[in-house]
């Protein structure tokens, strides 16, 4: 399938798209405050830039974007139609770079949860993820 929107109009959308302070991190870090944690967002200290970073828990939570992380579970994780081969490459190397964060991450003594965007349409069960973690060990 062709993409419906010219080179220029694709180029434009995708320049816009967010990278930080997403609506799904927002609500993510809003539920982790009002449990009475305490974290810092965006830490550059440790690899891949965690979203939050709870320092005394030593727990961190990234929350990743299903069509940039490749969320196998999730329909909004199909891959373009057009440009396929810079496509392939590009996804394939994000869902690398996190697999060797996790890694490192732990290599490091941290816990680690990813929250996928998907799951954020769901609030009830993503507190429930995030109670589990926050507080089980």
């Amino acid at each position: 399938m062709t993409d419906v929107f010219s080179k220029e109009k694709r180029s434009w959308i995708m320049s816009r798209v967010k990278g930080r302070n997403t609506e799904p991190e927002k609500l993510v870090r809003s539920f982790v405050h009002r449990m009475g944690f305490r974290f810092r967002v965006h830490y550059r200290g440790l690899p891949g830039n965690p979203d939050i970073v709870l320092p005394r828990q030593k727990k961190i939570i990234f929350v990743h974007g299903c069509f940039w992380h490749g969320h196998k579970r999730c329909q909004r994780s199909g891959r373009p139609t057009t440009n396929i081969d810079f496509w392939n490459k590009k996804l394939d190397e994000n869902i690398e770079r996190d697999k060797r964060f996790l890694r490192e991450l732990r290599r490091m003594g941290w816990k680690v949860l990813i929250v996928w965007q998907c799951e954020t349409r769901r609030p009830e069960i993503l507190l429930g993820k995030l109670e589990r973690f926050l507080y089980g060990g």
